[in-house]
């Protein structure tokens, strides 16, 4: 105020300054004594202007300092004020019959951890809670104006709302911060906390699911009567929230419960945040299904790998063996429970059809090395595999007719018609011809003709060599006359009765001709059981051909249909699988 009185009096001593040079210039007329006069009045008027400047500048910066003094120092009285008789034990509130009004708001920040397994939700949160002292009210006239105060918050009377489903074994994850005291007694207490909620997951989806978790926040100790709790908002604030790698959430709305507990008669209101959440899937379809399917394709392909290569039953033990592990993985982040997940059911579906495709692989590697004592296809197998089946899967042997199923090779002149083992009789062939122990027709109804090969096969002998040689019957040769009588050449069918008659020119003994024909008739039964013997053994041989070779065919024709109907099934189950992402 001394300083603001001094620069006035400057201002008006040099307002009277210009009055009192032209009182001096009215006086003395002289030229250079008024120059002179002029030059000290600006110089005084620049050292008043400065000074006034001056003046100002340093009022301002004292005037801030006391001002900050003034409100230091009215805190503490009112600190001293409002505490002197204060207790923070008890309800702020005039009347014990009054209920005190606590308005919550939460602030989600972070979704720290989602513990599947142990079904804990670890969340970072900032809890708002809002309330009215009835004893921390002042006049702010009274105290240079001063309207709010920050203290720590053991200062005051705090409520006891804590989290209901809190999963936190040591309860110490709010961090102690002060509270703002208006003048009308209203405080507000924000507090970040790290909470550890439990939370019921639902894994029947995994890795599609959308998981709900409830936090559940009221007084400990005061019911509805004496404390009610009200939502600030109808959501959690999600504005400052850190978006996470695992978790989308969908949003937290808020709802107010009051609850009648079987201990207690009175109400306890509660508000209960719901967290919509829903799993990022990505990870999990390019680390756990796209390999698994890439997997599961590899087991139709067993059937299509070749009967005699001997490794159709180690693919299919890889595989299974490859999926098992992708299956302890997955177990082993879910919770042990009766719900099975999604990805789980389809790696037990795929391990499932593995083994079957395996164990039909065991049973169809056994159709195709059936050895010669096999028994032959059955008619029923015949026209159902062999016929329709093989043309459903394209199973075509080298040369046939996709469309007809008739064979378009030609048959080589040592080919001859097959023939079924039902028939009686050796049989064998002669000179390209199929011959029977008797008459009748062959397996494809054309009638054997037997003179025809019996025209065709000659014994002849030679008698020109001395009688008694090895291998002679006796007598001269073909064409001798005399001695013992020419030995006319006969035609001696294999099927025959006996020899024919010999020609008039015999002249030997009877009991030499006896002989000779008895030899002779004795070699022709040795040469034609080894005929027989030789014919029986080629007509076993290719009857086990045909019928291992139609095993085998059969077999193909299985293997085809099995790798054509499990290509389907993993299809369906990829598709079905894949159509929960979207």
């Amino acid at each position: 105020m001394r300083l603001l009185s001094f620069c006035v009096s400057l201002l008006f001593v040099a307002s009277l300054l210009p009055g009192f040079m032209h009182m001096i210039l009215a006086i003395c007329h002289c030229p250079q004594v008024v120059v002179t006069m002029m030059m000290v009045v600006g110089m005084m008027m620049v050292v008043v202007v400065v000074g006034m400047i001056m003046v100002v500048v340093v009022s301002l910066s004292l005037s801030l300092p006391v001002c900050m003094a003034a409100h230091g120092r009215y805190a503490q009285k009112l600190l001293t004020d409002l505490f002197s008789n204060y207790t923070n034990a008890l309800r702020p509130v005039e009347d014990t019959d009054h209920v005190i009004n606590v308005t919550l708001q939460i602030t989600l920040s972070q979704i720290i951890d989602m513990d599947e397994r142990n079904q804990i939700l670890t969340t970072y949160l900032w809890i708002r809670q809002v309330w009215t002292d009835a004893y921390l009210t002042w006049r702010p006239e009274d105290y240079d104006g001063l309207d709010t105060i920050r203290i720590p918050s053991s200062y005051v009377w705090r409520p006891d709302i804590v989290l209901y489903n809190s999963a936190d074994d040591q309860f110490s994850s709010a961090m102690e911060t002060n509270v703002v005291i208006d003048y009308n007694g209203q405080i507000m207490w924000d507090q970040p906390a790290i909470t550890k909620s439990s939370c019921s997951v639902d894994v029947a989806y995994f890795p599609f699911d959308v998981q709900q978790c409830r936090l559940t926040f009221g007084s400990w100790t005061h019911n509805g009567n004496q404390m009610d709790l009200v939502n600030a908002l109808d959501t959690a604030d999600l504005a400052d929230f850190v978006p996470n790698v695992e978790w989308e959430v969908l949003g937290m709305p808020a709802k107010k419960n009051v609850i009648l507990y079987g201990c207690c008669s009175e109400p306890y209101p509660d508000i209960t945040y719901t967290l919509n959440l829903k799993r990022r899937s990505s990870f999990y379809i390019f680390n756990l299904l796209i390999p698994c399917m890439m997997i599961s394709f590899l087991a139709p392909l067993g059937f299509y790998l070749p009967a005699d290569s001997g490794e159709k039953v180690s693919l299919g033990v890889t595989v299974l063996l490859a999926l098992t592990v992708f299956q302890l993985l997955v177990a082993e982040s879910m919770p042990p429970s009766e719900s099975v997940p999604l990805i789980g059911k389809y790696y037990i579906a795929t391990m499932t059809m593995i083994t079957a495709s395996t164990a039909l692989t065991i049973f169809i590697m056994n159709i195709h090395h059936c050895g010669p004592e096999a028994r032959p296809v059955p008619e029923w197998a015949q026209c159902f595999i062999l016929h329709y089946l093989a043309r459903i899967c394209f199973v075509y042997e080298v040369g046939e007719n996709c469309l007809s199923g008739s064979s378009t090779r030609k048959q080589g002149p040592s080919e001859s018609p097959p023939a079924h083992d039902n028939t009686s009789g050796p049989k064998w062939d002669v000179n390209g011809q199929v011959w029977g122990g008797r008459g009748g027709e062959d397996e494809v109804g054309e009638p054997v003709k037997l003179r025809d090969w019996k025209e065709d096969l000659f014994v002849s002998i030679d008698h020109s060599e001395e009688e008694g040689a090895a291998g002679g019957c006796g007598g001269k040769g073909e064409g001798e006359p005399g001695g013992g009588g020419g030995f006319t050449e006969g035609k001696k069918g294999v099927g025959g009765a006996g020899v024919e008659s010999r020609g008039a020119g015999l002249g030997g003994g009877g009991e030499g001709g006896g002989a000779w024909e008895t030899q002779c008739v004795w070699q022709h039964q040795g040469l034609r059981r080894n005929i027989d013997y030789i014919a029986n053994c080629y007509q076993d041989q290719r009857a086990a051909q045909r019928r291992i070779g139609e095993w085998r065919k059969v077999a193909k024709v299985l293997d085809r249909f099995f790798m054509w109907l499990f290509f389907i099934m993993v299809f369906l189950m990829s598709i079905l699988i894949m159509g929960k992402a979207i």
